[in-house]
């Protein structure tokens, strides 16, 4: 059953009351031993890069390890569900991003309840996913590859990492705005999706800025547009895809979450010192370098964004039909 938005919203914004001072010396004290930030995916991907450049900040300023656990299957949902499984006393915090957004609708049958069962903590920022296609593929503009699409439905294949993957639900916003029809080639992981556009054996691909930038800038991918409301550092010439349709904004959000009921002072201590590192410029540098866009918040805001980005890509899923593999 899905949580109300307005009770979300009740709940991300503070913990049950307990005895200020007892609260306050935990937070003083907070941590005493190493935290674990489990990654809902395999290493090496933008929620992997994220995090470990948290980590590293978080243990530098905080004195104790922050140590990167990646826990990836499902879609995210195994390494969420350890975290909302995990005590809320702060020693165990999950990467957290738009798949789970999307999953709180893709999956009918989770034993958790990502939006009832997690704290909102921080976040991290936004990246961009790039539409992306080989180079002899006979168009050089989002308007070509549209009227290609139109002209030869059903014969444009576009590769994804799994049903319901934000790569899936960047091209199924992109299919629903621009009208055009789409044939979905899910693949078991970037890497293998990655090699077969590089291959021509797929026409298109929504991927992460951080695993295409490379080709991109060596001429053996070809980049339409990003798919953030406004043109990406990492490729500032290329287009936003909004350039063409007015509205599309598809950037995925990464940030970090704890269990339900974690001391409020233990959030309100990393929120700060997370908002310390995003207001870096060694930090805002390395997240440039793929696209990453900081995005301080408060936990309340950040509990916001994540209830809009449920509901935004709910009517995705539904409208597309989505089921999980």
């Amino acid at each position: 059953m899905k949580l109300p938005r307005r009770n979300f919203l009740r709940l991300a914004a503070g913990a049950a009351a307990l005895p200020t001072v007892p609260r306050v010396a935990r937070a003083q004290a907070y941590p005493v031993r190493p935290v674990r930030i489990i990654v809902p995916y395999a290493p090496a991907g933008v929620a992997d890069i994220m995090a470990r450049l948290m980590g590293q900040w978080l243990s530098e300023r905080l004195g104790q390890q922050f140590i990167i656990e990646n826990r990836p299957g499902a879609n995210g949902n195994i390494g969420t569900e350890a975290v909302v499984r995990a005590p809320a006393d702060g020693y165990t915090l999950l990467m957290v991003g738009s798949w789970n957004a999307i999953n709180a609708t893709l999956h009918d049958s989770l034993n958790f309840n990502f939006i009832r069962d997690i704290a909102p903590v921080a976040s991290i920022g936004r990246g961009p996913n790039v539409m992306v296609i080989h180079p002899s593929f006979p168009a050089k503009t989002v308007p070509e590859f549209i009227a290609y699409a139109k002209a030869n439905p059903g014969r444009v294949s576009m590769a994804s990492v799994g049903n319901g993957s934000p790569p899936h639900i960047c091209g199924e916003l992109f299919k629903m705005m621009a009208g055009v029809d789409m044939v979905h080639v899910p693949y078991r992981g970037g890497g293998p999706a990655l090699t077969d556009v590089l291959g021509g054996q797929v026409q298109v691909y929504f991927a992460t800025t951080a695993s295409s930038v490379e080709y991109i800038r060596a001429g053996k991918l070809r980049a339409l547009a990003v798919t953030t409301a406004t043109r990406s550092e990492a490729l500032p010439d290329t287009p936003a895809m909004s350039e063409f349709i007015p509205g599309y904004e598809a950037s995925g959000f990464y940030g970090l979450a704890a269990p339900k009921n974690t001391p409020a002072e233990i959030v309100d201590k990393l929120n700060n010192e997370i908002n310390a590192a995003l207001a870096d410029p060694k930090m805002k540098a390395q997240l440039a370098e793929f696209g990453g866009v900081p995005m301080p918040m408060t936990p309340a805001d950040f509990g916001r964004l994540i209830a809009d980005e449920t509901e935004k890509w709910g009517k995705v899923v539904r409208f597309a039909g989505i089921t999980a593999d």
